[in-house]
């Protein structure tokens, strides 16, 4: 068995397949290097503080791909300008190696508009403040919804909620300053209901009830009858009710006089006018209040009792006693003398 792996036809197979091996290896490197580019690199151009369309050109006339990608904008440097390179300039790599650049956009990153219409005009313009834009002019404009926000203005042009501008671009808002008071009644007697809808928000009254005469709800019906009627004074925001029919106001005289009964009050210009006279004013007694009754204490005067007269010696140092006044007889009456005993020896 020895003897036949040395054989020769045996070793030149052998010999054969480390040949073949070996040329395949070869030529998948050869067929990597060539592919590759092995050994062929290319400096980085500087591009730096470029505007992007330069820096373009420059990567591809030296063969070299590029990728852009915008940073956030930064008001000192230009727009279109580009701020970084990577890898960076000078660096050699293979030819067709894609060269990032971080450009400065025209422009602050865009922010949509926040749905402020009809809320209150102070939180509005805090929500406007937080998502990045400025308010540049508050514009007032007649409305039923008072301080509330109508619109937002972008350049002139209304913008509705969600379109993204420029981040801290300058808005204008519309914001309401109330209704007017004592207004006239817009006519839209002979009008399509459509065209009073129109006519009664332009003036900015509140469209009421709209009573078709046939129980429809076509736009198409011509208006004969509203209340309040063309001219009255009310203030904006107040309801007009409709009546339309798809007959003219000529031909609904009698429904009109039907409603005029009921809708419009009639003064009787026959009667005389009613007088009022000034009654003067009656002034009522006045009832005096009784005074507050005081109460004095009463003094009790000190009784002494009489000392008897019998010392001499020192004087009382309490006033004399005054002698008290005999008792006399009242007049026409008079005292009878009392009479004497005997006397017995």
């Amino acid at each position: 068995m020895l003897k036949s792996l040395f054989n020769w036809k045996v070793l030149l197979n052998l010999l054969l397949a480390i040949g073949v091996f070996v040329g395949l290896i070869y030529l998948t490197f050869r067929w990597l290097e060539y592919h590759t580019n092995h050994g062929q690199e290319v400096p980085v151009p500087n591009v730096m503080n470029k505007s992007v369309h330069d820096a373009v050109k420059i990567l591809e006339d030296a063969g070299l791909d590029y990728e852009v990608d915008s940073a956030a904008y930064d008001p000192k440097y230009k727009p279109l300008q580009v701020l970084k390179v990577y890898p960076s300039p000078g660096s050699r790599v293979k030819d067709g190696r894609a060269i990032q650049l971080m450009v400065n956009p025209k422009s602050w990153a865009p922010v949509a508009i926040p749905d402020v219409i009809n809320k209150y005009s102070g939180l509005a313009f805090q929500r406007l403040e937080q998502v990045g834009l400025k308010v540049s002019d508050t514009i007032y404009e007649p409305s039923i919804q008072k301080d509330a926000v109508l619109r937002i203005l972008f350049k002139g042009n209304p913008v509705n909620p969600g379109t993204k501008i420029p981040r801290f671009s300058l808005v204008d808002v519309v914001v309401g300053s109330g209704p007017l008071r004592n207004i006239g009644v817009p006519n839209v007697v002979g009008l399509t209901v459509k065209e009073a809808k129109m006519v009664i928000a332009k003036n900015l009254f509140e469209l009421g009830a709209v009573n078709h005469e046939d129980g429809g709800n076509s736009d198409s019906d011509i208006v004969y009858y509203q209340d309040p009627a063309s001219g009255d004074i009310r203030d904006q925001g107040m309801q007009i009710d409709l009546w339309a029919s798809k007959k003219t106001p000529a031909e609904l005289r009698s429904k009109i006089d039907e409603l005029n009964s009921m809708y419009r009050m009639k003064v009787d210009t026959t009667l005389p006018p009613i007088r009022y006279e000034e009654v003067s004013e009656v002034e009522e007694p006045k009832i005096k209040e009784p005074a507050p009754v005081v109460h004095q204490k009463k003094e009790v005067p000190k009784t002494e009792n009489a000392k008897p007269s019998g010392g001499t010696s020192g004087k009382s140092n309490t006033p004399a006693e005054k002698p008290k006044a005999s008792a006399t007889p009242s007049s026409g009456t008079q005292e009878k003398p009392k009479a004497k005993k005997p006397i017995i020896n």
